[in-house]
């Protein structure tokens, strides 16, 4: 065929020219799409915006929550921290109260004992300080409002005790001072332990209640340490001051705090809405009576609570005996239990450190021993033996007298962990203060015990003679719970599971790093 004119092809006239550019080396690109099998190159320099948008998009949304989380637990730190510490440093009034009521007022070692003991009344009702809590809201916490309203409540009792002179003389109302004090400080407890086992469970931290321990060890030894040389310079009305200021100072702290920048999970607003209060009351009460008939929580809460009532407590008589008997002086009997708060310190670090690994039944049978061991010390002060040894009776109390106290205590360490880790999600506060209530409870009736046994063996303000065999008598009380040592669970189960269930997805989140981001899956290659 002949062209007259064109000298190409007429057909393709109007057909646009293609510039080929030179593609430019990038690195690889993060592939953003909704399906999990890998795209063409074409696929991915159709959206490159949204790819770029997205990943910077993640990156700000990781890192405005890395940036939360650090502050949450700085917050996490300061509330709780100084919570139990402030827990711990309750030993510094109530060794001033302690002394006023044995000089000053001059009461009977058995009433001593009945009133030290009447005033934890108060804490058998921290099932109900729980189930409130978990149950009720209030403006949206469910934790730090009753933390705020506990210590509302011991400073003003506190300052009552510290300002007004009837408060400290009449017994009557020193006893309702010191209810006040009690219930304030259960509730705040309650809150406490139940704020500190639902943010280790939400942020996946195991054991957060031997630091909590330790918090309150630390407060323990300042304020044992202390007590006896400001009793000696000072009234006791000037230490109770002292305490009121902490108190306020705890308070103003749980004012400025915010739950929800603790990261907690939170009642929704539609939840609350559907549900009234005492249907929520209901469903906790179902929840804890659950929880409570599960054998592998039953059985344990069971021994621990027997193995505390069935020994008689002598420590009203004991106090007694030194402080009006040998004249001990008071800074002695502080420094005394300065040092067994030492031990309870480093017993916590050794837990925490080597001795959960134990296993919790063998543990515990050592402890028990432990304790029923340590008991035969008081019995080697009452009857002087340390003077035939040439230990004189200050060195000896200073060194041994505190230590079937802090044994006692270290013991309900491990049951704290574990009812924490088999603890269901939402019965926190509820599990938690029925244990705290159980184990007061159990106090009280060994409490109640001891002052029977007292007064059956006649034990007064100037014979102590009888001394000997009650303590033979909590000796052999101290040895019988071996005999169900078999009901306690041989390790911790539940959080064994956790651990290896976040290792595999840690390992998965290793291979391939996914984060979601609405409902766009973005996944990075694969690491080398």
């Amino acid at each position: 065929m002949i062209y007259a004119v064109f000298s190409h092809n007429p057909l393709v006239w109007n057909m646009p020219r293609l510039h080929k550019h030179r593609a430019k080396p990038s690195q690889p690109p993060v592939l953003c799409f909704l399906n999990h099998s890998n795209p063409t190159g074409n696929a991915v320099n159709e959206r490159p915006a949204l790819t770029v948008m997205t990943r910077r998009v993640v990156v700000k949304e990781m890192y405005e929550k890395k940036e939360r989380e650090d502050v949450g637990n700085r917050q996490m730190v300061l509330l709780c921290g100084l919570g139990y510490w402030v827990q711990g440093f309750r030993c510094f009034p109530w060794l001033a109260l302690n002394f006023h009521m044995a000089t000053n007022l001059n009461l009977h070692p058995s009433t001593l004992q009945l009133v030290q003991n009447t005033a934890n009344l108060p804490m058998v009702a921290k099932p109900l300080y729980g189930i409130l809590s978990d149950a009720i809201c209030i403006n949206g916490a469910r934790r730090i409002p009753y933390l705020a309203m506990g210590g509302l409540l011991q400073v003003l009792s506190w300052s009552l005790l510290a300002l007004v002179p009837i408060a400290q003389e009449v017994l009557p109302y020193l006893i309702a001072s010191v209810l006040i004090s009690n219930l304030g400080a259960s509730i705040a407890e309650v809150a406490q332990d139940a704020l500190v086992a639902e943010y280790g469970k939400k942020h996946k931290i195991g054991g957060l209640q031997a630091y909590a321990f330790m918090a309150l060890a630390a407060g323990g030894i300042l304020g044992n340490l202390i007590g006896g040389y400001f009793l000696q310079k000072m009234p006791p009305r000037t230490m109770f001051v002292i305490f009121s200021s902490l108190l306020s100072l705890q308070l103003l702290i749980s004012f400025s705090t915010r739950e929800e920048s603790l990261g907690i999970g939170q009642l929704s607003g539609q939840k609350l809405s559907r549900q009234s209060i005492s249907e929520n009351i209901r469903k906790q009460v179902s929840d804890l009576v659950v929880a409570i008939s599960d054998k592998s929580i039953s059985q344990p809460l069971a021994w621990i609570i027997g193995s505390i009532a069935m020994v008689p407590m002598l420590s009203g008589s004991i106090f007694c005996y030194q402080t009006q008997c040998l004249n001990l002086d008071p800074t002695v009997i502080g420094l005394s239990r300065v040092i067994g708060q030492f031990v309870l310190l480093s017993g916590t670090v050794l837990y925490n450190r080597y001795w959960k690994k134990i296993s919790m039944r063998k543990l515990i049978g050592m402890v028990q021993i432990l304790y029923a061991s340590s008991l035969l010390l008081d019995l080697i002060l009452v009857k002087q033996i340390n003077l035939k040894w040439g230990i004189p009776n200050e060195v000896f109390a200073l060194c041994f007298s505190g230590l079937a106290e802090i044994v006692a205590q270290f013991k309900l360490l491990p049951f704290s962990v574990l009812f924490a880790n088999l603890c269901p999600k939402g019965c926190e506060g509820s599990l938690t203060a029925f244990l705290a209530s159980a184990l007061c409870l159990s106090s009280i009736a060994s409490a109640f015990l001891g002052v029977g046994l007292s007064s059956c063996l006649g034990v007064t303000s100037g014979d102590y003679s009888g001394l000997t065999m009650g303590i033979l008598a909590q000796f052999l009380a101290a040895l019988v719970p071996l005999r169900w040592l078999h009901s306690l669970p041989m390790s911790q189960p539940v959080e064994k599971r956790r651990k290896r269930s976040m290792s595999r997805r840690a390992r998965r989140n290793r291979r391939v790093g996914k984060v979601v981001l609405g409902s766009v899956n973005i996944y990075r290659r694969e690491r080398q």
